[in-house]
């Protein structure tokens, strides 16, 4: 069979395709071969590190921590060079900046790097989650890094990473000290939730491991421990951090003679009451949230950060004898008892001014009883009285003409709810004693009407009062009945000074 010429430029033609693609197919697997095999070397490179030493610290370390930084004003920082300062070092590692709100004027932050800004403000047009900062942090590791820290070198976090290696099993926190000389002070605390207070005591040297640290610190713990906590991000920080750690058990070890240089902030006067102004504020706020009504300080000095005579009491009407406090397994805030105190005082000196018979009824005995105070759960004081002593007392004979108020800002009025009187704290704190008037009948003391809400309301023999004896109470001795446990286990029961229980134990259990 004879090709014709046109049959063979075709049969050339094809040979020539089928050449080309059988290149071009052994190209690409050359190809292939050769990107598998940079894969390879590149995976190894990183398990082994590239040959210089700051290349491989940096990318280890940016593997493993995430910088937060919380603490710092709008209207005055150095956040910029912060930044900076740390992705000069590790030029990979994230960065988060978290903010309540987004910052006005806005921050200049380098276009380089992982650097992500967070607020924490809810925005209806967006994801929950971006409010969310535990989103962004993917690490083993935070590093809390205060405003105006400039990192210079790597040794400065491993040293940190380090220490925290090699740290003591109940340490949650590694700190380095930021700006100033090598030397912070520790301290203790002591956070007791049902007691709403919060005790300072001065801790011991630099090096010693301790519950917080004065001044600006650089600390780095587990990012699960952190996120861990019920408000990680709460300004003060890191004041409200270590209170939180507190309460867990976690304390902090400094890492001993590392200083990491730092800018100084608010030089200007303005700026520092400006700041000084904040700050306080942000203290008030994270007390209030945190249920903290009372703080002792190391120095004995005690703030208050509950109710006051101008304010209302720090709960509210009661119902079944059971405050709402008790519900959330808290006593009576340390700011109401105070002021039940006070209270109680004033009405004390006025009777026993006038010459009235009183004495400690119900609960309020059964305090002194066991520890010369009101019941920490308490919410009120009772006191008894003889009817026939009231028109002795000018402040409670003249209240069948309505409520006064006293010069000293306590407000006398006859109770709405039945037949007796009651001293409130202030006109809008209605903290309050009350005294039940009683009247002898045939050897009995009776009120006549009793309030079915109080267990301890049942008529006694007068002998309890005839003659009447005085207990410690308040720092004060005041007026009791002659034999105070027979009294107390007549309206309560047997057993009841030994074996406290809550008014409703059916309803909360202590």
């Amino acid at each position: 069979m004879r090709l014709s010429r046109c049959q063979c430029i075709l049969i050339f033609a094809v040979l020539f395709n089928a050449f080309i693609l059988c290149c071009l197919v052994f190209l690409q697997l050359r190809l292939e071969n050769v990107n598998q095999e940079d894969v390879m070397v590149n995976v190894k490179s990183r398990k082994q590190g590239p040959v210089k030493v700051v290349k491989h610290t940096s990318s280890s370390i940016a593997d493993r921590v995430t910088v937060v930084i919380r603490e710092f004003e709008d209207f005055e920082n150095h956040i910029a060079e912060t930044i900076k300062s740390i992705l000069y070092v590790y030029e990979d590692m994230r960065i988060v900046i978290v903010v309540d709100k987004a910052p006005y004027p806005p921050l200049t932050l380098p276009e380089d790097g992982d650097v992500k800004v967070v607020s924490m403000k809810i925005s209806l047009d967006k994801h929950p989650n971006t409010s969310c900062p535990e989103q962004f942090v993917d690490t083993e590791f935070v590093l809390l890094v205060p405003d105006g820290a400039i990192l210079t070198s790597p040794k400065q976090v491993e040293k940190v990473l380090s220490t925290f290696h090699s740290r003591h099993r109940d340490v949650g926190m590694v700190a380095a000290k930021v700006g100033g000389d090598m030397t912070s002070q520790c301290f203790n605390m002591d956070v007791n939730l049902k007691q709403w207070t919060l005790t300072y005591q001065q801790g011991g040297a630099a090096q010693d491991i301790c519950y917080g640290l004065d001044g600006s610190h650089m600390i780095l713990m587990r990012a699960d421990d952190f996120h861990s906590l019920s408000r990680p991000y709460q300004r003060p920080f890191p004041r409200s951090l270590f209170i939180q750690t507190a309460l867990r058990g976690w304390k902090v070890a400094q890492v001993p003679t590392s200083t990491i240089p730092a800018k100084k902030l608010f030089t200007d006067p303005h700026n520092q009451w400006k700041h000084q102004t904040r700050h306080d504020s942000r203290l008030k706020t994270m007390y209030e949230e945190f249920g903290i009504k009372k703080v002792g300080l190391s120095n004995g000095r005690v703030e208050w950060y509950g109710c006051r005579k101008e304010t209302p009491r720090c709960f509210g009407t009661v119902v079944d004898d059971t405050p709402e406090y008790l519900y959330e397994n808290r006593w009576t805030p340390p700011c109401c008892l105070q002021a039940l105190r006070e209270t109680a005082r004033h009405v004390f000196h006025i009777l026993e001014k006038c010459g009235a018979r009183y004495w400690l009824e119900g609960g309020s005995l059964l305090g002194a009883a066991r520890h010369a105070d009101i019941i920490p759960w308490d919410y009120d004081v009772d006191l008894g009285i003889y009817k026939d002593d009231l028109e002795k007392c000018p402040p409670l004979n003249m209240l069948h003409e309505g409520s006064h108020t006293n010069s000293e800002g306590f407000v006398w009025e006859k109770a709405t709810e039945g037949e007796f009187y009651r001293i409130q704290y202030s006109a809008q704190n209605h903290l309050h004693v009350d005294i039940w008037p009683f009247h002898p009948q045939n050897g009995v003391m009776t009120r006549g009407l009793w309030t079915q809400s109080h267990r301890q309301d049942v008529d006694f023999p007068e002998r309890f009062l005839v003659p009447l004896r005085t207990v410690k109470f308040l720092e004060m001795q005041v007026s009791a009945p002659n034999d105070v446990k027979g009294f107390l286990e007549l309206k309560f029961g047997k057993g009841v000074i030994e074996n406290p229980q809550y008014p409703q134990p059916n309803k909360v259990h202590m």
